[in-house]
């Protein structure tokens, strides 16, 4: 299952940490250049950072942060972050992704959610982060956060609370810390709200172009200060149904100034937003996009008139990433409009990543795929990503079908079993390097 790489018995320090913890690097391939390494367990350089393998945590809404607006913990990750994010730090996964974080107060889906909107360094928002990455690296974990703004489908009460309530969703008003009065969106009006059924959502208000450029600059902010909190990656989110994807959707975008209308006014905001966070980021590090590939609206009576975005919307999309500085699409797909349809099986989403991804290639461009959705075990994990090292493939060591993606993006299966990494290091006959707490278990 493991082996323990180190010539020598001692245990080295982590760095960075304010407290003794051996350096870890779970998940680390001992043989990484033998060619019979599956491309699953070979490392991956995007840009200054190298990951040790090619499986990453994708972000999870926890719901679990402080709400209070009057609380200077409010939105700030806490010891549940740690607990939950370290486990898979700990044991293996490449890249580590934060949840979601809000880069305004009412960007957060729901008043418990996680945000960096706080400026400096002493906020609670921030030192927060740090911790959480400090622990992370010592485990020899890189860490990426996902910078968001939930748009029209903000102001929303915990998942858990409408599951005790048997509903779906359910609508956070004052009393629970909610902003019924400052849910935005491309778009305003009633028309506009997510599903109008009672207490599901609020109706959102149009942005002003001006809160337009001030939510663009808020992405730019929160990416310099993740950055430095210790974070290697950063990702804007563009997908389901949040507010960039909301903006990027003819179904939701109704306006008709440079934001709206045709595809190159609609994309605009994804344009501006790249461009700052990639301004205010070290060169050498990298960013993800993450969009939804598909709305699953296509024939639907909401698209007849206007359309919607598709597959050829992201077609045209992803050839214009490399001029915005993204280095990896994480593609995944649906959640603006309650009409999606969604024939749902085990990698319905892969194969969408792997159109995109042989679209790109064809355009000889380089921008990495991430597929993500319903990969749970670890020959669907290998075969996703088998030969996505073109080193590999120029020496002819990897043959057969192309590559889907470039890794692999997982979410609920680790929420399963925390120790995948390992598990599917075992399946594949990968030796891998362990905690050197866990070494008694060899």
């Amino acid at each position: 299952m493991g082996s323990i790489s180190s010539t020598s018995p001692s245990v080295v320090r982590a760095e960075n940490t304010p407290y003794f913890t051996p350096a870890n690097n779970a998940g680390a391939a001992v043989n990484p250049e033998d060619p019979s390494t599956p491309t699953l367990f070979r490392p991956l350089r995007i840009r200054d950072v190298t990951l040790k393998n090619r499986i990453i945590v994708s972000p999870m809404c926890m719901y679990s942060a402080e709400p209070n607006p009057s609380s200077p913990f409010i939105g700030a990750l806490t010891d549940y972050q740690l607990t939950h994010l370290g486990q898979f730090a700990l044991k293996g996964a490449g890249l580590v992704f934060v949840e979601a974080l809000a880069v305004q107060a009412n960007g957060r889906i729901s008043p418990n959610d996680a945000g960096l909107w706080q400026e400096g360094t002493e906020s609670e928002q921030f030192k927060g982060l740090r911790r959480v990455v400090q622990f992370a690296h010592s485990q020899g974990a890189k860490v990426a956060v996902q910078l968001a703004h939930a748009g029209r489908k903000a102001s929303v009460s915990a998942p858990w609370l409408a599951v005790q309530l048997g509903r779906h969703n359910v609508r956070a008003d004052e009393s629970v810390f909610g902003w019924p009065n400052n849910v935005v969106g491309p778009s305003g009006g009633h028309e506009h709200i997510w599903d109008p059924e009672e207490d599901r959502y609020w109706t959102p208000r149009a942005l002003s172009t001006a809160e337009i450029k001030e939510m663009v600059q808020s992405f730019a902010k929160s990416a310099a200060l993740a950055v430095e909190a210790g974070v290697d990656v950063i990702e804007i989110h563009a997908a389901h149904g949040y507010l960039l994807n909301q903006f990027l959707s003819p179904v939701t975008n109704k306006r008709t100034d440079g934001y709206g209308g045709s595809f190159e006014n609609r994309v605009r905001i994804v344009r501006e937003t790249a461009a700052a966070v990639r301004a205010a980021i070290p060169e050498g590090t990298p960013l993800f996009l993450r969009i939804s590939v598909t709305e699953w609206l296509e024939g639907q009576p909401v698209a007849a008139e206007s359309g919607s975005w598709d597959v050829e919307s992201s077609l045209r999309l992803v050839k214009i990433l490399p001029e915005l500085g993204i280095d990896l699409v994480d593609v995944s797909s649906a959640g603006n409009h309650k009409s999606q349809k969604i024939e749902v099986h085990p990698g319905y989403q892969v194969d969408l990543a792997g159109q995109l991804r042989k679209a790109i290639r064809e355009a000889g461009a380089s921008t990495l795929v991430g597929g993500v959705g319903l990969i749970t075990d670890a020959e669907q994990a290998q075969g996703i990503v088998q030969g996505a090292d073109e080193a590999q493939q120029a020496e002819g060591i990897v043959s057969g079908p192309e590559p889907k993606a470039d890794v692999v993006f997982l979410a609920r299966q680790f929420l399963r079993e925390p120790e995948w990494v390992i598990t599917t290091a075992k399946k594949l006959g990968v030796k891998v390097t362990l905690p050197a707490q866990f070494w008694r278990a060899l």
